[in-house]
């Protein structure tokens, strides 16, 4: 980092795991409903239930206009990349399916709107997850939007993508890939992926993010759902576990020892009652740590890197897990890893995308520069550059505008997500 009298320069922030759509729900899933009487009962699974609610009302028209509101949030909070882990491929407009690709198109041009760099984690999903017993169940009306039918449909799709990508061109455009989760991905076919997706691809997954998913993948396969990834050929430089909560140490050596990227989500992990994921004792076995806002509940960079810290000393009574430097070292290279782009030092004053941090505001005041990560907010990133080009200033889209009307727009077109 380097610093001008109050302004410090920061290399760009990366954001590792995003679900654009998923920015619906931020402050409305927090009341029992008549479904969720009591604490005992309301928790992931019944926020997924909320989640698809609000998949089901998209339209390509409506996600580009939401995606591009969610991106240029992102931009003014200082995240000048973002890695969309993307499943819904066909959306619904007045009752009819969209056409192939028009969803993937919706995001890229969103992204380019926005002007931050898209790793588009186009996803593989093929069934409705597994049951306690480890049986397959079917994909709902919602998830069969999300499916391919087959890792061959969807290698297939995920081709095509390659020459969207090719017809839009722009250099802020990449395409990566996803598969949602051993629940919705069955092992022949993460073994078939692991096979056939092109060397040096990144490739990302939901891995272990409740317990029972770790049940449900041992009643299925005898194996957790890192070990089942491991023998599927999937764990390497190039993979990325999103969240790896819920963890046996012999995950911990497997993701630690293939050099895999571990992706937390710290915001959202404690929004959905996920747990406290194992980050130091990963980052100790060799996994690279990385940072995402999942599902939006907050989109703070800042607050991510000290939250991935707070859950460190609120699971161990000790401080200083993570140095600052480790902290800020996540949310630039661990995130550029993840997502395949070129990764900057952190001290480098010459760079592409970076942002301008006010280091004496009424946070930061009396802050050591180098322990910003756990000080400063977004409300201190004073200006924001991708691509040598100024996209944002005092939480002002350059060419969007104000982001809150934005949101404005989207909800008065958009009722049903209200």
């Amino acid at each position: 980092m380097s610093s001008s009298s109050r302004l410090v320069q920061v290399p760009g922030l990366v954001n590792a795991h995003s679900h654009a759509f998923h920015r619906v729900l931020r402050g409305r899933t927090h009341e029992r409903s008549e479904t969720s009487v009591t604490y005992s009962t309301d928790n992931f699974w019944t926020w997924r239930t909320q989640m698809y609610a609000a998949a089901s009302y998209l339209s390509p028209e409506a996600y580009e206009q939401l995606a591009t509101a969610v991106f240029a949030e992102m931009v003014t909070c200082g995240w000048t990349a973002v890695g969309e882990f993307h499943y819904v491929h066909r959306g619904q407009t007045a009752g009819t399916l969209s056409e192939p690709l028009a969803m993937e198109r919706a995001l890229i041009n969103a992204a380019v709107a926005a002007g931050i760099r898209l790793t588009l984690l186009d996803t593989c999903y093929l069934q409705g997850g597994l049951s306690a017993a480890g049986e397959a169940i079917p994909l709902n009306e919602v998830q069969s939007r999300f499916s391919d039918g087959s890792a061959e449909g969807w290698l297939k799709r995920w081709n095509a993508l390659h020459d969207v990508i090719a017809e839009i061109n722009s250099p802020l455009v990449t395409l990566g890939a996803a598969v949602h989760s051993v629940r919705a991905v069955p092992k022949i076919e993460l073994e078939r992926i692991g096979a056939e997706l092109p060397a040096g691809t990144v490739l990302h997954a939901h891995v272990s993010e409740q317990p029972a998913e770790n049940e449900a993948c041992l009643a299925a396969y005898g194996v957790t759902p890192t070990e089942l990834l491991s023998f599927s050929g999937l764990l390497g430089p190039n993979f990325s576990a999103v969240h790896a909560t819920h963890l046996t140490p012999h995950d911990i050596e497997l993701l630690g020892s293939s050099g895999s990227t571990i992706v937390m989500c710290p915001s959202t992990e404690a929004d959905l009652a996920d747990g406290i994921g194992p980050a130091r004792a990963l980052a100790d076995a060799g996994a690279t740590i990385a940072l995402g806002t999942d599902q939006h509940a907050s989109i703070d960079p800042y607050l991510e890197m000290r939250a991935l810290e707070h859950g460190e000393r609120l699971s161990t009574g000790q401080r200083g897990r993570f140095q600052p430097a480790e902290l800020l070292d996540a949310a630039v290279s661990g995130g550029a890893r993840s997502l395949g782009l070129a990764s900057p030092a952190t001290d480098s004053t010459d760079l592409d995308d970076y942002l301008m941090v006010d280091c004496e505001s009424m946070r930061t005041f009396g802050s050591r520069v180098s322990q910003l990560p756990l000080t400063a907010t977004a409300a201190d990133v004073q200006q924001v550059v991708i691509n040598q080009r100024v996209v944002a200033e005092n939480g002002v889209h350059a060419q969007l505008g104000s982001v809150e009307e934005l949101y404005c727009a989207f909800m008065a077109e958009h009722p049903e997500f209200q």
